[in-house]
């Protein structure tokens, strides 16, 4: 993005246990991104340039506003300014449940978790039968590596990744892990591209937001180098999601719905 570097470069101090050098260190970017819906100012997303458009209408998908493709009439984005429009030819309500499930992201079990629980098992399990061969995770998981450049020049993203039997398809990095799958839904979103026969890839934890997100997309299996949590894995298992966890070198656990992982 023009005037918006993924990273910057800036000098440090760094002290290698004895002595104190000047070094130049490769420093990840972030950016306020303004989510207008129908001319309401919806939501402002701190993220990594880069697929915007992608991450907003990911965004709109995985908080339920969007259900359709059909639905968008336009789509504005004002990249120096940290702005995009969406417009649909028809309103969209923006329902109590929008709001529940911010209050419900960094809570315990209080009354706003209850709800975040409910709005999530309101969801329709994943509809596909595609099974994914267990040779091919360890080659989409090194894949994935190789392509991790962003992470290893900065430290500081998280990739995510639509994947099939015979690749990746589309790859994103970004700060948040939230915004990284916001960005490959959205993709897939606005290239009609069907995902119950693709996989996603993450560097990072499995954390039931990004399982619902994962639900939203109808993708029906997600690789991870980390772990997942608890209520991930209790909702996978409602939702038919296979989660496989710790995918690193040709070593992998899976935690739900292993019949989707072809064994032969």
């Amino acid at each position: 993005m023009s005037g918006w570097p993924l990273y910057v470069n800036r000098e440090i101090l760094m002290f290698n246990g004895e002595n104190v050098e000047i070094k130049e260190a490769s420093v990840v970017t972030e950016k306020p991104l303004t989510v207008f819906l129908n001319h309401n100012e919806l939501a402002t997303l701190i993220c990594s340039p880069g697929g915007l458009k992608e991450l907003t209408v990911g965004f709109l998908l995985s908080e339920g506003l969007l259900k359709a493709r059909s639905q968008i009439e336009d789509i504005r984005l004002r990249e120096e300014d940290g702005l995009v429009w969406i417009e649909t030819y028809e309103p969209i309500a923006q329902t109590d449940n929008f709001l529940r499930r911010h209050i419900a992201s960094c809570c315990g079990k209080g009354r706003a978790g209850l709800y975040f629980i409910n709005d999530a098992r309101q969801l329709q399990p994943v509809k596909s039968d595609w099974l994914l061969p267990f040779k091919q995770i360890q080659v989409l998981m090194a894949e994935l590596e190789q392509r991790a450049e962003s992470f290893r020049l900065t430290g500081g993203v998280h990739s995510a990744v639509l994947a099939d039997e015979s690749g990746i398809i589309i790859h994103y990095d970004d700060i948040g892990r939230h915004n990284a799958v916001d960005k490959v839904l959205g993709y897939a979103f606005l290239n009609d591209l069907p995902t119950f026969n693709k996989c996603l890839l993450l560097s990072g934890r499995v954390a039931s937001e990004i399982l619902i997100k994962a639900a939203r997309g109808n993708i029906p299996v997600i690789l991870s180098r980390a772990a997942p949590t608890e209520l991930t894995l209790e909702l996978a298992e409602e939702l038919n999601l296979c989660v496989v966890g710790f995918a690193r070198g040709n070593r992998f656990s899976i935690y739900t719905h292993p019949e989707k992982i072809l064994m032969d």
